[in-house]
This record gives C-alpha cells, structure tokens and sequence, in this order.
C-alpha cells in the first residue's frame, strides 16, 4: 500500500541529515529524524510498498496543508505563552529593593542575581526540551511544561527566603525555556518560507518584549499588593493556558504525525510491516542520544550559529543589562517610586513593537520578490546589509542617548527615547538572524534554536551581573558608551555571511 509523495517544502541547504543503509537493498538513505516534512528520501523507499508519507501535496494533515484559521490560532497561542513566561524574569523587578529588606539582605550582585538566575533555567532548559520534542513532538512539552511552570510560581510566591525564591525562579526558567525553545520550529511546521518572517517575528516578540512590558504592571501591583502578587498573577496568566493549549493547540511535528498515522494504518490494515517516512529506523533512545548532542555541534562547529548566536546573545545581555539597572538609575537619578520605575521599561516594549512590525515583513517580502524573479531561495537574503546595518547601527545609537543623557540628569524622556531606538534596532536584528539561522538549518529548527537560546540565555544572566559595578565605576555615561562600543564592533558579522554565508555552510558541514 503505497502512500508516498513528492516534497512540499524546500529542504535547507546543509546536508545534515543521518545516513543508514537501507536492509532491503544495500543502499544508502538518509533519514531525518527532526526534519519533520523538510527531506528528500531515496528511490529505494519510493518503490517501497510499506512506506507511510503524506496523501499527496495537499494533504490537509499536513500542518503546511492547514488553514490560515488554523495555523495563526497555533501562533497566537504560542506567542502569547512565549511572552507570559519571559514576564517572570523581570515583572517583579521594581520590587528587589523591598524584596531586599524583607529578606535581610544587601548584596547588589544578589540583587541582580535575583533576576538573572531565572535566565540561567532558559539557558539549561533546551538542552533537554530540544531533543525530547523530537521523540514526543511538539504538544506534550507545551502542554505539561506550561502546568510545571505554573507549579514553580506557586512556590515562588510561598517563598520564605531568598535562596528558596531563587530556586524557584530557576526552575521557572527551566519550564517556562518550552515554548522559547521549540516555538520556531513548531511555525517552520506550519508556515512557507516566504511567510515565515511575519510569524518568527510574532513569536519573537516574546522573549525580548516579556521582561520590558512586566515590569510596567509588575511596578504598580508590587506598591499596591506586595511582590508575592507577581508571582500569583503569572500563576493566573498562566494556568489560563492550561486548558487553551490542551484543548487548541496542535501537534505540528511531521514525524510524530506520520507515526500516528501509521498506527491508525496498522490497526485498519493489519499491516504491521508499515513505517513512516520520517521515523528512520533508529530507536527512540538512539535518536535522543543524536538529538541531545546537537545544539552543542551546531553551536561548536558551525561558524554561522556561532556568531550569528553570539551576536545575539551579546545584545540580549546588554537588554537584560539595561532592564536590571533600570530600577536603580531612575530611582536615584530621577528620584522614580517602585510604580513610577514600571513606567522605565515602556520605551523598550514599544520600540520592540516598532521593530516587529516592520523586520519581520521587510524580510518575508525580499524572500517573496526573489521568488516572483524566478530566483532560488538563499538564507542569506535574510541578513541583507540594507537591514542589518541600519539595525545594527540604531543600537549603539540608543545605548550613547541613554547613558550620557541619564549621566547628565537630562529630562527623563530623553534617556527613554534613546532605550526605544535601542530596542528598535534590536528587534530588527533578532528578527534578522533567526530568520537566517531557521532557513539554514530549516530539519533542525529546534536544535538551532536551543544552540541560539542557550548562549542568549548565558549571556542575559551574566552579563547583568556587572552591570551596576560597572555603572560606579565608570559612570552612566561611559559605562553605556563601553555597551555601545561593543555593539557597533557586532555589525559587520551578518554582513560577512550575508557575502561568504553559502562559501561557509558548504566548507562547514558537520555530521549532526
């Protein structure tokens, strides 16, 4: 009973893929095992007869196949999960100076570390959640990581001391990494590439506009209930999500689709030589050891996740930088209360929106005009210099507005402005990157994005931990000028691989 059929969707351009020789006939195959519907299978499975794929191009099981109605419900849900778990890193930060003071406590470097350890769970957490969501799918993880994550706030908000609230962040951290982690590759599921831009973008928004908007809110419910409220509301917020995704959202992973598929076939048919196209024939334990390796190897020796990752991870450190030390500079210098210094972090979720809304369909429309020119699909298109470097450029920009207007007490908007085009250009060149790096490694999105998200993550709980020393000792003005000047050394890496990005992939080409 044959039910093969021709790709629907465009396999990325690095051979990556594990090869087996087929039992049946000597030859040798390659099997994909997180490549969901992205890859091409030999001549030897096409002609066999026990060889489970989708019904043709259209198959409406296909999460590609899926309605428009469908697809964008899976995002929203996705997205807004992807922003309530990022809420936790930082809504309670205006309250660290009272959480302080109930707990006995004055270290400025434990004050920072109470923010930045939940970071520290997003960095560990993929390194499991990525391979896991390959030998479970997609839906599990959302689903039981969302109800760990709503257990963990519980025992925040119950804390009665400040290393039992600490472990409880981390474990946050960790459950709530789920929908950061696998998220782009539940969209590289549903959506083409040539409208994939606007959803990344979408689901993007999250981790990066979570720990500016929480704040807001979290600064008023603290002065008005106190800082354990933070944690009740996200438990709220969360366990909202409980039955929304058990009930709404779908699995989107083609193999654990096809491996459904060809349980049902085998029930009807009686058929019990029947396999998915996608499974291979490695084991369950024996993918999970490939699996779990591969961030790493993606992260270590592939030059353009390296960097690229780097990249990212050296600007979202100097956002969680910047959001540590807001409470603190706008308390001092401006004279800002706990519900005031919420207000600080307002620039940095509108200029996050200003730069959503426009990267992410700048990008999807040069992938849509090469495409009517009749051109083939580069990744590089993704990181044109006539997007990177206005990205890159307006980062520095913001960085020198914020620290020498704060350092010279000007109005109080000014230094927020220069905070909005900061975090403008940095939408921009996450949108950007993650786009590039999910085109590139398009059968192994979930993998790059754990390599990307662990270094991120990384760097967003360290690097804040200097943040402050470093404000004492070389003032607002130089300490952000120091920011900028890093940043604006960061430009040039997109541009490199935007240039010799294909000459890179094809010398650097390891077996994942």
């Amino acid at each position: 009973m044959s039910m093969m059929s021709t790709d629907t969707t465009e396999r990325g351009s690095v051979n990556t893929s594990i090869r087996e020789k087929d039992s049946a006939n000597g030859e040798e195959s390659e099997r994909d095992v997180e490549a969901g519907v992205n890859n091409h299978e030999t001549s030897a499975d096409e002609r066999d007869p026990d060889v489970v794929d989708w019904d043709g191009p259209d198959d409406p099981e296909n999460p590609l196949n899926w309605s428009d109605k469908k697809k964008w419900l899976n995002i929203a849900i996705l997205s807004i999960m992807t922003l309530v778990t990022p809420l936790g890193s930082s809504m309670f930060a205006p309250g660290i100076p009272g959480i302080m003071v109930e707990f006995h406590e004055t270290s400025t470097t434990i004050a920072t570390f109470l923010v930045s350890v939940y970071i520290l769970g997003f960095a560990f957490g993929p390194l499991l959640i990525a391979p896991m969501s390959e030998i479970f799918g997609r839906r599990p993880l959302y689903v039981y990581g969302n109800v760990l994550f709503v257990i963990f706030s519980v025992g925040a908000a119950l804390s009665t001391s400040i290393g039992m609230l600490m472990a409880f962040r981390l474990l946050m951290g960790l459950a709530g990494s789920v929908p950061i982690t696998i998220g782009s590759g539940s969209i590289a599921d549903l959506m083409p590439i040539e409208k994939r831009g606007r959803a990344m973008s979408a689901w993007a928004l999250g981790p990066l506009l979570g720990p500016c908007v929480g704040p807001i809110a979290g600064g008023y419910l603290i002065e008005a209930a106190g800082w354990r409220w933070v944690y009740w509301l996200i438990v709220i917020l969360g366990g909202a999500f409980i039955p929304l995704s058990f009930f709404f959202l779908r699995e989107t992973f083609g193999p654990v689709l096809l491996s459904n598929k060809v349980k049902r076939l085998r029930k009807e048919t009686g058929n019990q030589n029947l396999r998915s196209k996608l499974s291979g024939r490695l084991t369950p334990k024996d993918q999970f050891k490939l699996a779990i390796v591969r961030p790493m190897k993606l992260l270590l020796l592939t030059p353009i996740v390296t960097l690229m990752s780097l990249y990212v991870a050296i600007t979202y450190g100097i956002l969680y930088l910047l959001i540590t030390t807001f409470s603190f500079v706008y308390t001092e210098n401006y004279g800002f209360g706990e519900g005031d210094s919420g207000l600080t972090y307002l620039p940095a979720g509108i200029g996050m929106m200003i730069g959503v809304v426009g990267f992410g369909q700048l990008t999807d429309y040069m992938v849509r005009k090469n495409k009517e020119k009749g051109l083939a699909h580069k990744p590089e298109i993704r990181i044109s210099p006539m997007l990177t470097v206005p990205c890159g450029i307006t980062l520095p920009i913001g960085l020198f507005i914020y620290g020498w207007t704060a350092n010279f007490g000007v109005h109080w908007i000014v230094p927020m402005l220069g905070v909005l085009i900061f975090a403008a250009g940095l939408m921009g060149v996450m949108s950007c990157v993650q786009n590039y790096l999910l085109d590139t490694y398009i059968q192994y999105a979930a993998s790059v994005t754990a390599a990307m998200t662990v270094l991120r993550s990384l760097m967003g709980a360290l690097l804040p931990l200097g943040g402050l020393d470093m404000y004492n000792a070389l003032g607002l003005g130089w300490g952000n000028s120091l920011l900028g000047f890093i940043a604006l050394g960061l430009i040039p890496i997109p541009v490199i691989f935007f240039i010799f990005g294909e000459r890179i992939r094809k010398r650097f080409n390891p077996s994942l």
